[in-house]
């Protein structure tokens, strides 16, 4: 006997066990199933990896998605910029208080209309 008694049965090359030599060439059911359910999640892990790198939101849109927003953000500058004038020509139009400059120009841009006292100098373009 061994030093560790019980069994002490030596294996030579090859053979690990009663079962070694025996191969039947089907994979049993679970391991077939682990097999598939292992390479659902592996593919499951592929595509989220590839839609970070690559998706709309991924790593290769991110400079594209940075110059957009420098874009958008001029131009809601610009905006805010033609808002508050378009704000201020209203404020001044208030029919409770209306700048008398801006409703001269206004008429006389509009109906053609000078005071008699005024005289018109045609510009050639």
């Amino acid at each position: 006997m061994g030093k560790r008694g019980g069994n002490s049965r030596q294996f030579g090359p090859g053979q690990f066990g009663a079962a070694a030599g025996k191969r039947t060439g089907r994979l049993s059911p679970r391991m077939g199933r682990e097999n598939m359910v292992q390479a659902f999640a592996l593919g499951c892990l592929l595509l989220m990896g590839g839609l970070a790198l690559a998706g709309p939101s991924g790593l290769l849109a991110w400079e594209e998605n940075q110059r957009l927003l420098v874009e958008r953000r001029q131009e809601i500058a610009t905006l805010s910029h033609e808002r508050d004038v378009l704000h201020n020509r209203v404020a001044l139009l208030d029919p409770r208080h209306v700048d008398p400059d801006l409703a001269g120009e206004l008429l006389r841009s509009r109906l053609n209309v000078v005071h008699p006292d005024e005289m018109v100098l045609l510009l050639p373009h």
